[in-house]
């Protein structure tokens, strides 16, 4: 009785594990040694895709409300902002990239879910591109936003506060996993 037990616990755990959704970026994905300019902007994005995977992984309640000292935004609000990014970055590109819920209706799970699958969206729109010119914003047959400011405007600015949400996970004692490798962008087993 106690093996039929331990049977069933153990195939029910299994199917569990094995029945969640795999999300992009638990490793970064394989590329082909081809530095084009579209390429080098999609791996800075697959990089940030990677970060924020692990940086959001396995956060807990007390680290999404945790905030430093001082003025600025507790972790979750954080986490939302990143979320605003990639949304912002999908539009500056024109990414047609449907969101499963509004904002307002996700959860912290699934913002985390949508903002991976956003920026895997944009990663594979702009390695598709045939020049990056093509994601500058005209207006009138002029430029009003040169590509430029979407590498130094909310790439970098996700890259930034990612990096603060895995600083806060571990002011509040929840550190990063410690077999993610961030130069190679693999998990050790």
């Amino acid at each position: 009785m106690k093996y039929k037990i331990l049977l069933i616990t153990m195939l029910f755990f299994t199917v569990s594990i094995n029945s969640q959704e795999k999300l992009p970026y638990y490793e970064i994905p394989k590329m082909e040694e081809n530095y084009s300019a579209q390429n080098t902007v999609a791996r800075i994005i697959d990089g940030l895709g990677f970060r924020y995977y692990w940086s959001t992984e396995g956060l807990r309640t007390e680290d999404l409300s945790y905030q430093p000292k001082g003025e600025g935004r507790n972790c979750q609000k954080t986490i939302i902002h990143i979320y605003d990014l990639s949304n912002m970055m999908l539009r500056l590109t024109k990414t047609d990239f449907k969101q499963e819920k509004e904002k307002d209706k996700m959860t912290f799970k699934g913002m985390r879910k949508q903002t991976l699958l956003n920026l895997e969206a944009l990663s594979n729109r702009i390695k598709k591109s045939k020049d990056l010119s093509e994601f500058s914003v005209k207006k009138d047959g002029k430029i009003t936003i040169p590509f430029f400011n979407v590498i130094n405007g909310p790439i970098a600015d996700a890259i930034w506060h990612t990096g603060q949400v895995a600083s806060f996970r571990r002011s509040s004692g929840n550190p990063i996993n410690s077999k993610v490798n961030h130069f190679s962008g693999t998990v050790r087993e």
